[in-house]
C-alpha cells in the first residue's frame, strides 16, 4: 500500500498513459471490427487500417490534454473509466450498441432487470478494466518541475501535433473514412467511453431539458358509439404486452418447433408481419400507446401527452394495468395500476421477480366486480433476457438441454435457443388461461384479447444477443414481433366483425404498434376525432 501511494508520473507519461489505455484497452473490439470492414485488396487498405489506431490515440490526447486541469482531472478520469468498463463489458459480451435508448434502460431499470445482468464474469471485468485503474488513477501523484505555463504550452504543442496528425490522415483517407462510417453505422458507438457520454448527453437533454413538460390532453371528445347489434352484455378487452418474444420463435407463425400448442387450440387470428415501434420496451411501449407512429414518434412529447388508455378512460371505460415487468414506462401513469409483484403471491413470486400467471391472481375476481365496458393491460416479464430460465416455471422445461445462467454468449446455441423457446412456451400458456378466463365470462361480457410483443430479440445472430439495436440497423430478429388476435363469437357478432374477413387480412398484410391507438379505440367502439379508421387493423372486416 505504500509503493501505492508513492506512485508518481510526470504530467506528460501520465496523459500519454491513459490515452493508451482507452486507445487500445477500451477499444480493442471497437479496432478489430473495424479492420474486420477492409477488403485489404491493395496497400492502401493496410496503410488506412494502420491509421485507425493513430487516429484514436490523436483524438483522446486531445481530449485528455484539454482535460488536463488540476482538482477535475482526476475524478472525469475515474468517471469515464468505470463508465467505460461497463460498455465495454456489454459490447464485448452481448454486442449491444450504447445509444441513447440504451443509456434511457440505464435509467429506468429495475432493481430485478438490473440484477440478473450482474455476474462473477462482470464483477471480475469492471474490477481488471474500471476498479484497479480507478484506483491506480486516484493514487498517482502528478508531478512537474515546470512552471505552470510552460506545462500549458507542451499540452498546447502537443494537441496542434495531434491535431495535425488526424488533418494529414484525413487528408489522406477521406473517402475510406467516410464509407467506413456511411456503411457501419453501429461502429462508431462502440468507441468508448465517448459513446457513453454523447448517449448521456443526449438523454439528459431530451429528459430533463426539453421545454414544457405540461400535460398535452387528447380526445377530450371521446365518447362511446352503438354497436352493430344492440346487447345488453358490456365489453372486456384483455391487452395481454409481452416481453422480448420475437415472431421467429412462435410456431404460429411457422417456426418448426412447437412452441405455441395451447394457442394453436383457441384457433387464435396470428398476424404473420408485424413489428414493433422500436427494439427497447423503453421505447415501444409508450409509442403504441401513443397517438404518433414509429417515423414520427417523439419521446419527449410522449412523456408529457395522453395515450389510448386516457382517451378510453375520457370515454367512460374502465382501465386496469397490472404490471410485471417494472414499469408502463408512463402508459399507464394517470389510469388505475398495480404492481403485482408487491402482491406477494407466493407460488408464483420468490425474492425479486414473479412468473406472469402472477398477472392472472384474482382476476377473475376483479373481473366479476366490474359493470362497465372494461379494458385491462397485463404487461408480461415474458421472455425478458438475459436470464431467460427464470423466466418460466419447471413445468415448461420442455426442450432440453438449457442455458441456465445470465451467461448466456458462453452457452451453446442450441442450449440457449432451448432456454428462449421453453419462455415462449410459458408465455403461450399463459395468454391460452387468459383466454380461458374470457370464456368463462363470455356470459356477461363480450370479450376479446389482444397479444403482441413490445419488441423482438437476438438469440447470438450477426454475434448479437438481446435487444435495443438502433432501429436503423435493427435485425428482424428485434423488430419482427408476434401479434394476434382472439374474440369470442358474441363480440364478433356484435361489432359486425368477420372473422374470415380478418384472418385473410393476419395472413397478407403488415401490421405494427402504430395500428394499436386505433385498434384499441375501434374494438371498444370508442369515438373521437383522435381516432383514423385506415390504422385501426379490425375496421375493414366490419359491417357499417
Amino acid at each position: 500500500m505504500k509503493q501505492l501511494l508513492k506512485l508518481r508520473c510526470n504530467e506528460n507519461a501520465f496523459n500519454l498513459y491513459v490515452t493508451i489505455f482507452f486507445t487500445f484497452i477500451l477499444n480493442a473490439l471497437f479496432l478489430m471490427r473495424a479492420w474486420e470492414t477492409i477488403p485489404y485488396t491493395t496497400f492502401h487498405d493496410y496503410i488506412f487500417a494502420a491509421s485507425l489506431p493513430v487516429v484514436l490515440f490523436c483524438a483522446f490526447l486531445i481530449i485528455f490534454s484539454v482535460a488536463a486541469v488540476p482538482w477535475f482531472r482526476k475524478p472525469l478520469l475515474i468517471i469515464l473509466v468505470l463508465a467505460g468498463a461497463a460498455a465495454n463489458y456489454f459490447i464485448y459480451s452481448f454486442g449491444t450498441v450504447i445509444d441513447t435508448n440504451m443509456i434511457q434502460n440505464v435509467f429506468e431499470t429495475d432493481a430485478q432487470e438490473a440484477a440478473a445482468l450482474f455476474s462473477l464474469r462482470y464483477l471480475l471485468w469492471i474490477t481488471a478494466l474500471g476498479i484497479v485503474p480507478a484506483v491506480l488513477i486516484a493514487a498517482v501523484k502528478i508531478t512537474s518541475h515546470r512552471p505552470w505555463w510552460m506545462n500549458i504550452a507542451i499540452r498546447a504543442l502537443t494537441m496542434m501535433a495531434a491535431l495535425a496528425v488526424i488533418l494529414l490522415v484525413a487528408a489522406l483517407f477521406y473517402k475510406d473514412y467516410a464509407s467506413l462510417i456511411r456503411n457501419n453505422k453501429g461502429l462508431v458507438k462502440m468507441i468508448t467511453p465517448v459513446n457513453v457520454v454523447s448517449s448521456v448527453g443526449h438523454y439528459a437533454d431530451n429528459r430533463w431539458f426539453s421545454g414544457d413538460q405540461t400535460l398535452v390532453r387528447i380526445g377530450q371528445d371521446a365518447k362511446k358509439g352503438p354497436l352493430i347489434r344492440a346487447e345488453k352484455k358490456k365489453t372486456l378487452v384483455v391487452f395481454v404486452l409481452g416481453e422480448t418474444g420475437r415472431a421467429e420463435n412462435f410456431s404460429l407463425g411457422g417456426y418448426a418447433r412447437e412452441t405455441n400448442p395451447e394457442l394453436k387450440k383457441q384457433n387464435v387470428i396470428y398476424y404473420q408481419n408485424a413489428t414493433s415501434c422500436g427494439t427497447e420496451t423503453a421505447i415501444s411501449v409508450p409509442c403504441m400507446f401513443s397517438n404518433m407512429p414509429r417515423e414520427h414518434y417523439d419521446a419527449s412529447l410522449a412523456r408529457h401527452q395522453e395515450g389510448v388508455l386516457d382517451v378510453m378512460a375520457h370515454a367512460g371505460v374502465n382501465v386496469l394495468w397490472r404490471e410485471n415487468d417494472g414499469s408502463c414506462k408512463g402508459a399507464c401513469d394517470r389510469v388505475p395500476h398495480t404492481d403485482m409483484t408487491k402482491w406477494n403471491v407466493k407460488a408464483l413470486c420468490k425474492s425479486d421477480y414473479c412468473l406472469d400467471d402472477v398477472l392472472l391472481h384474482r382476476l377473475d375476481h376483479y373481473i366479476d366486480s366490474v359493470k362497465d365496458d372494461t379494458v385491462i393491460v397485463l404487461h408480461q416479464m415474458g421472455s425478458h433476457g438475459p436470464a431467460y430460465y427464470l423466466r418460466y416455471p419447471a413445468a415448461m422445461r420442455k426442450f432440453t438441454p438449457t442455458c441456465d445462467s445470465n451467461q448466456i454468449q458462453d452457452c451453446e446455441h442450441q442450449a440457449l435457443v432451448n432456454t428462449y423457446d421453453n419462455s415462449i412456451l410459458y408465455t403461450d400458456a399463459m395468454v391460452a388461461d387468459t383466454i380461458n378466463l374470457l370464456k368463462s365470462r363470455s356470459d356477461k361480457f363480450n370479450v376479446a384479447l389482444v397479444y403482441l410483443s413490445d419488441h423482438g430479440e437476438s438469440l447470438g445472430e450477426h454475434g448479437m444477443y438481446l435487444h435495443g439495436a438502433p432501429y436503423v440497423f435493427a435485425p428482424s430478429q428485434q423488430t419482427h414481433i408476434p401479434f394476434l388476435l382472439w374474440m369470442s363469437p358474441d363480440y364478433a357478432s356484435a361489432f359486425g366483425i368477420r372473422e374470415d374477413c380478418l384472418r385473410q387480412a393476419a395472413r397478407t398484410e403488415a401490421v405494427s404498434q402504430d395500428n394499436i391507438f386505433h385498434t384499441l379505440l375501434g374494438m371498444m367502439n370508442v369515438q373521437t376525432k383522435e381516432y383514423q379508421p385506415a390504422l385501426d387493423m379490425i375496421r375493414s372486416c366490419q359491417a357499417h
